[in-house]
């Protein structure tokens, strides 16, 4: 196995960031010239209470991602419906599951906050993971779930953050 030097990796980063500019590609986090970028606005949102505690832990992950700062004027309110449901796989002849496959589904509404509550966007999201029951005592099973679903959690955060990301980036006029 070979080691490559760090210079080396960052040229060749580089260069790669060269060829992808090229061809038209730019990040979505980046400011497209006719505003201050879909960062600004995701900082404008305001994400409504999420029950249930993975709804608590999926708000608690998109407020980390819109770094959003107290006294920064909110635009935009944000509600997300964020559930999980499970089902037993891998039955055993005595009817024991093996593994749990865990569903997380979310739908969420970016509106204005004008006097119509004007909806901007919209989108729904589903995520599968699971976890395995093999002889696994309760408070192992317990600690495994609760690690899916923080899992679950994370991940529906990143695809909604890219989501609404790139909505700011091709409504720029809405950052401001």
């Amino acid at each position: 196995m070979t080691q490559h030097s760090p210079g080396r990796r960052a040229a060749l980063l580089i260069g790669l960031g060269g060829v992808l500019t090229g061809c038209g590609f730019q990040p979505v986090y980046m400011a497209n010239g006719d505003g201050p970028g879909p960062s600004a606005g995701l900082a404008e949102i305001e994400v409504k209470p999420i029950y249930e505690r993975p709804g608590q832990i999926l708000r608690q992950a998109l407020l980390g991602r819109f770094r959003t700062e107290s006294g920064t004027p909110r635009k935009f309110d944000l509600l997300v419906t964020f559930w999980i449901t499970g089902e037993a796989q891998g039955v055993l002849n005595f009817t024991q599951p093996t593994r749990i496959r865990l569903v997380a589904n979310s739908t969420w509404l970016l509106s204005g906050r004008d006097a119509k509550q004007t909806r901007l966007t919209e989108g729904t999201d589903r995520l599968v993971d699971g976890f395995d029951l093999f002889d696994a005592q309760y408070f192992a099973m317990d600690l495994a779930n609760e690690a899916v679903q923080r899992r679950l959690a994370e991940a529906m955060a990143d695809r909604i953050t890219l989501r609404l990301a790139m909505w700011f980036h091709q409504h720029p006029s809405a950052v401001g």
